[in-house]
């Protein structure tokens, strides 16, 4: 997976899943033009952090200073960020794939985020999405641990809301394309 060749080593993750009834390059899709801005949740607890609504969609977490890492179309698409996620600014520096790779300047953390597909059987797929961070010393890591004691749960709340939200798009698109309901 690219989310081991980019962040092999890392001090924290969460991991999420969630089965879905559709074919896997329409999940795929989904996840590129994925819009987050309907969900209150989401918008709520990026508010919390005093993020931009506009940060609710792919495009808008590429301007925030994510970078798409790699992808592997219909299997994984794999984000990156570096910053002092514990600041209010968090400090996100502009990135290109190589730089993130070898970016190891003391003071940071680096996090990759993927959404991983699998289909164990035709029309039913298995979406994934792993978060991983890296800081780059221990006082890094102690300050996100303490800072991770606070937004992780609502980190876990907002991957969980996603892979709810692709799941109920996805599977209401089915329906209307088979005619039902």
């Amino acid at each position: 997976m690219l989310i081991d060749e980019f962040l092999p080593q890392f001090d924290f993750a969460e991991h999420h899943g969630i089965s879905i009834n559709a074919p896997a390059e329409s999940v795929y899709v989904a996840i590129r033009i994925l819009d987050l801005s309907n969900s209150k949740v989401i918008r709520g607890l990026f508010r919390l952090r005093g993020l931009p609504a506009s940060s609710l969609s792919l495009e808008g977490l590429l301007r925030m200073g994510f970078v798409v890492l790699g992808e592997n179309p219909s299997q994984e698409l794999l984000l990156g960020v570096v910053g002092k996620f514990w600041t209010r600014r968090a400090d996100l520096q502009r990135l290109d794939p190589g730089d993130f790779r070898e970016f190891d300047r003391a003071g940071y953390a680096k996090a990759a985020w993927n959404f991983a597909i699998a289909q164990p059987s035709q029309g039913m797929t298995r979406l994934t999405t792993e978060t991983r961070i890296h800081c780059t010393d221990p006082k890094s890591r102690l300050r996100f641990r303490l800072y991770w004691s606070v937004i992780g749960p609502f980190s876990a709340w907002i991957r969980r809301e996603s892979l709810r939200a692709l799941k109920v798009r996805l599977e209401l698109e089915g329906v209307a394309r088979r005619g039902g309901a």
